[in-house]
């Protein structure tokens, strides 16, 4: 079965012949290179590139083509080899786009000689970078693993090839565009987009116009909106289903917004849909009159039970919203540069400049702007009109996995018997329907760990926020959420356990603590640290060689088979070196074997570690205690306001649920 990864995971590989197959919507120049034990490319011997296609262990295509395949034997690199590292550029000098954000997302696959997928990665959140890190195949314990790292750089192959160390990075970009330029690289067009069952869809997509929030590393993005719907939603309505039947959203496929751009069209469709869902339920609305839409109607999705077709309808709405907005917006960009276009034109004639003329042509050129405009904006009400209604009937019908906390939902709460599709973490919306509300929903179990950012901040309204209360909010939003992951999962099937090195978060955790449902009390100063983190560690490494070993059923008498949650609070308080390598392991390991992290932290308190723990931030999913448009879907690059999913002040919801949760736990112990 193919692993579909997301940025930061990594698989492990169990042969050493691969093919690496790459499919991009314009032509890229494709680069192996090899790099020791710290990652350090030693020499330009190290690089196959299309100006010298071979080295030991590595056949790279000569050509800049949307399409490649990379020859990799692992056994051949030299034994000071222990990563192998994809990259991928933009040709520079050509016609074609000059950064990946203007682009289709690019596909990366590693494959065994017989063709078989072993590992996929769809490297979403590119912006303004024109070469990217894909993935690297890495020596670990004399096994290879590969990791989706997906690490961009403005600076173009240069930059990318000295941040690995070389130290002709320069010389060596420019052997590789000489290459490309003189024709050693023939450019070729890109294909057609492929259709075929079980195949990925490579239409040519350009991203939405997106203001550019910058900030810090890209993270993937809202689910059902992140998918935002994450580096991976599920695909729209009405399109296939796999076995299960929909592919996980995946949170890394929304990230930073990005910049704006013009393009083509988009292609809202996930490549991942492959097996043929229900057709949707016959509407149980009157019929619409005619002339007018549709009475919307909660669950009219595709799908084999309610819930899937209500997150398949969720899904629905985000891409609706994401393509009515993108329609506005580029209509909007239309007619302003046809405005800006008519007015050079009048003041470029000197006859023109001043008098009746030139005041006529300038008042005729807004005119028609406005007129453009104003029917942009009519055509998004309308959509935004038809969206609300829809939302007004789905929101009440969502179950207590996807509905907020002040869902009545949660009033007839039960521990259920089976683990839902989905959770959700909060909101999603855009600036010109600020009205309209898309629930984020990411995929159970999770596939990677969550930040909290409890650093101080401006919101997405202007405000700003001490450090004090945000670390206060930060926590308050990891206790909804680890309450809401207690409560969707049945009675002994997820353990929460807690490091407070401080006790800061004390009050926020009260009602985790007061109800019983966590494992243990939270773990308090240097020792409490390093007791938790050794126990989930040495629970990874003991569930991995089973798996591994195919020896899954022979764990030992007792062993805790839930899924595992731990929350860290304040970090790096509390945490010495061993402790943040113990850390980082379980974010890049523990999702595989049933062992999630929240981060509740403020990257820049952990600054003095430098660009060691880049690897932990960008492999955590970023949320954000208070509203912020820090989120960008994956096609068109909206910058999606994310809003966290609170208990209702004086609410006692929270403790209802977790007291069931409780009860149940003690049941089944």
């Amino acid at each position: 079965m193919t692993a579909e990864l997301v940025r930061g995971q990594n698989h492990p590989l169990s042969q050493a012949r691969l093919e690496i197959r790459i499919s991009a919507g314009t032509p890229i120049v494709a680069v192996a290179a090899l790099g020791d034990e710290n990652g350090r490319i030693h020499g330009v011997e190290w690089v196959a590139h299309p100006g010298a296609p071979t080295q030991p262990g590595l056949e790279v295509s000569r050509q800049a083509a949307a399409d490649h395949r990379l020859a990799v034997d692992l056994d051949a690199v030299p034994e000071a080899v222990h990563r192998v590292s994809v990259l991928l550029a933009l040709p520079v000098g050509g016609t074609g786009p000059v950064r990946f954000g203007a682009v289709a997302a690019p596909f990366v696959a590693v494959t065994g000689l017989d063709g078989d997928e072993v590992a996929s990665y769809t490297i979403t959140g590119l912006e303004a970078e024109s070469a990217v890190v894909a993935l690297e195949l890495y020596r670990r314990q004399d096994a290879w693993k590969v990791r989706a790292v997906g690490q961009g750089y403005a600076g173009g192959l240069a930059e990318l090839l000295a941040d690995q160390g070389l130290p002709q990075a320069h010389q060596l970009a420019g052997t590789v565009n000489d290459a490309v330029a003189q024709g050693l690289a023939r450019s070729v067009q890109a294909p057609p987009p492929r259709t075929a069952d079980g195949d990925r869809s490579r239409q040519t997509a350009a991203p939405a116009l997106g203001p550019d929030k910058g900030g810090t590393t890209p993270q993937p993005g809202p689910v059902p909106p992140v998918s935002p719907y994450g580096g991976q939603m599920p695909g729209g309505p009405g399109q296939p289903a796999p076995q299960q039947p929909y592919a996980a959203p995946d949170p890394s496929a929304v990230t930073q917004p990005s910049t704006p751009t013009a393009g083509g069209p988009i292609d809202y469709s996930h490549p991942r849909r492959q097996n043929a869902a229900p057709p949707p339920p016959p509407p149980t609305a009157p019929p619409a009159a005619p002339g007018q839409p549709a009475q919307p109607v909660a669950g009219d999705a595709t799908g084999w039970s309610m819930e899937e077709r209500l997150y398949n309808q969720v899904w629905g709405m985000f891409e609706d919203l994401a393509r009515t907005t993108a329609a506005y917006r580029s209509a909007v960009d239309f007619a302003e540069s046809r405005m800006d276009k008519e007015l050079e034109q009048v003041l470029s004639d000197p006859r023109s400049r001043i008098g009746g003329q030139g005041d006529a042509a300038r008042e005729a050129a807004r005119a028609r702007h406005t007129q453009l405009v104003t029917q942009a904006r009519e055509a998004l009400d309308r959509d935004l009109t038809q969206l609300a209604a829809e939302a007004d009937v789905v929101e009440p019908a969502l179950p207590p996995a996807y509905a907020r906390w002040d869902n009545p939902a949660w009033h007839a709460y039960r521990v259920p018997m089976e683990i839902p599709m989905a959770l959700r973490l909060g909101d999603l919306h855009l600036p010109e329907a600020d009205r309209i509300r898309i629930p984020m929903l990411v995929r159970l179990p999770l596939e990677r760990g969550l930040w909290i950012d409890s650093g101080a901040a401006g919101a997405s309204d202007g405000s700003f926020t001490d450090s004090h209360t945000m670390s206060r909010l930060a926590m308050e939003t990891a206790v909804a959420h680890a309450a809401r992951l207690l409560a969707v999962y049945p009675a002994g099937e997820f353990t929460v356990h807690v490091i407070d090195p401080a006790g800061s978060g004390a009050q926020a955790l009260a009602p985790l603590v007061q109800t019983g449902v966590l494992a243990a009390p939270p773990a308090l100063g240097a020792a409490g640290v390093a007791d938790v983190l050794g126990r989930l560690t040495q629970r990874v490494d003991l569930v991995q060689m089973a798996v591994r070993g195919g020896a899954a059923d022979s764990l030992p008498p007792g062993f805790d088979t839930s899924q595992q949650l731990l929350i860290v609070n304040d970090f790096p308080h509390g945490f010495d070196d061993r402790a943040v390598n113990q850390l980082r392991y379980l974010a890049d390991e523990g999702p595989a074997f049933g062992v999630h992290l929240m981060m509740v932290a403020d990257r820049e308190e952990s600054s003095g570690y430098g660009p060691l723990l880049d690897p932990l931030w960008r492999s955590l999913l970023r949320l954000t205690p208070v509203a912020d448009d820090h989120l960008a879907d994956p096609w068109v690059g909206h910058a999606w306001t994310y809003e966290p999913s609170l208990v209702p002040p004086g609410s006692q919801v929270l403790q209802q649920v977790l007291a069931q949760v409780a009860a149940a736990r003690t049941k089944f112990m």
